[in-house]
């Protein structure tokens, strides 16, 4: 395995760089990629920076340029269900562009050219990285919703609930990311730490949130992630 890290912001690899053994860095497309060894697994880090074109560059060129064979998205997100809470993590069974709308050539959500309106993430991954949060925090398992908006406002996250209503999660990348997995051929796995409710609150909670506890919950998982037996 030789896996990829990606996060869209600083503080949520905050440590995972640092506790990487023989590590070199690279820049490319505007980005630092830091590759070495993370608890005896082969890995390469970098930043994806914020929104789905973002996210899809960095996961792109991971497998075209870095070679990964599989990659693992960790980060924040806000809650998209009365049932998941500031702390929970949701680690997701399928992704889906809550604002991608193709129609009436397409089905409202349907990726053209796919047939897929969700992307399911890879089941061996994703067992064992969901295994890997539980040792962290309360952990839910279901659908994250991307789009390239921050769901800041009660309004928002009522529309989505109303449109798709088993939503878990709300943030801006992690479906990119898993239709360039599933063009390409790569197992993925994405993990996201509810930082906020996604109501007019969003915006002080997540700030807060990232600078606070986001770092320490990614590298935990990934911490335990790499020591688990495959």
């Amino acid at each position: 395995m030789r896996l990829g890290i990606i996060s869209a912001l600083a503080e949520e690899q905050h440590g995972l760089i640092e506790a990487m053994e023989s590590s070199y860095k690279r820049f490319h497309g505007m980005r630092e990629y830091t590759a070495g060894k993370l608890w005896e697994i082969d890995a390469v880090c970098v930043l994806s920076r914020i929104g789905k074109v973002a996210a899809a560059m960095t996961a792109a060129i991971l497998v075209e340029k870095f070679e990964v064979t599989h990659i693992i998205f960790t980060g924040v997100a806000g809650s998209g269900d009365k049932n998941v809470h500031v702390g929970d993590i949701v680690v997701a069974e399928d992704l889906i562009q809550h604002d991608f709308d193709a129609s009436p050539l397409f089905p409202r959500f349907e990726i053209p050219l796919t047939g897929l309106t969700r992307f399911a993430s890879d089941r061996a991954l994703t067992e064992r990285l969901a295994a890997a949060a539980e040792k962290t925090g309360r952990v839910h398992r279901g659908l994250i919703a991307s789009g390239d908006q921050f769901i800041g406002k009660r309004q928002q996250i009522v529309a989505l609930k109303e449109a798709i209503p088993d939503i878990l999660a709300v943030e801006m990348e992690g479906a990119a990311v898993a239709q360039v997995c599933f063009e390409l051929g790569i197992p993925f796995a994405v993990i996201r730490t509810i930082s906020d409710n996604a109501n007019d609150d969003a915006a002080v909670d997540f700030m807060r949130f990232v600078k606070t506890v986001a770092s320490r919950y990614a590298y935990d998982i990934i911490e335990n992630f790499c020591k688990a037996k495959a």
